[in-house]
């Protein structure tokens, strides 16, 4: 059983950068996908990027291609979301998420299992 835990949201104004984190536990990550995923009100749940924790291939919503990184520290067993150039409309509820396959899903279908969520609220 995978468990998540993310961290580092916040109130920023716009224009200004964010970093979360999400901190698995349990079984080995390996073979384990890492995802975020982010929800606004009334909007329907929206993937990010995600990345393979064994290769460290990643993917990206075009949406936030330019503007968000995310990244994997091994020794740490961290998963982070760098968030630049922040937009008022990046504001939502954050989450990560764990899956196995396919390679580089970006359907929170194939994500068995989720982080509570953090929320990040940009100010304009």
């Amino acid at each position: 059983q995978v468990q998540l835990a993310e961290s580092g949201g916040g109130l920023v104004q716009a224009g200004t950068s964010l970093r979360l984190s999400c901190q698995p536990s349990g079984p080995t990550l390996s073979g384990y996908l890492m995802g975020w995923f982010r929800q606004a009100p009334g909007k329907a749940r929206e993937f990010l990027a995600t990345i393979s924790w064994s290769d460290g291939g990643t993917a990206y919503a075009d949406s936030v291609k330019d503007r968000f990184s995310i990244s994997r520290d091994n020794v740490k067993n961290l998963v982070y979301l760098q968030m630049n150039h922040l937009k008022a409309e990046d504001t939502a509820i954050y989450y990560c998420a764990a899956g196995v396959t396919p390679y580089l899903s970006r359907l929170s279908s194939n994500y068995g299992y989720w982080g509570q969520g953090t929320q990040v609220t940009v100010s304009s």
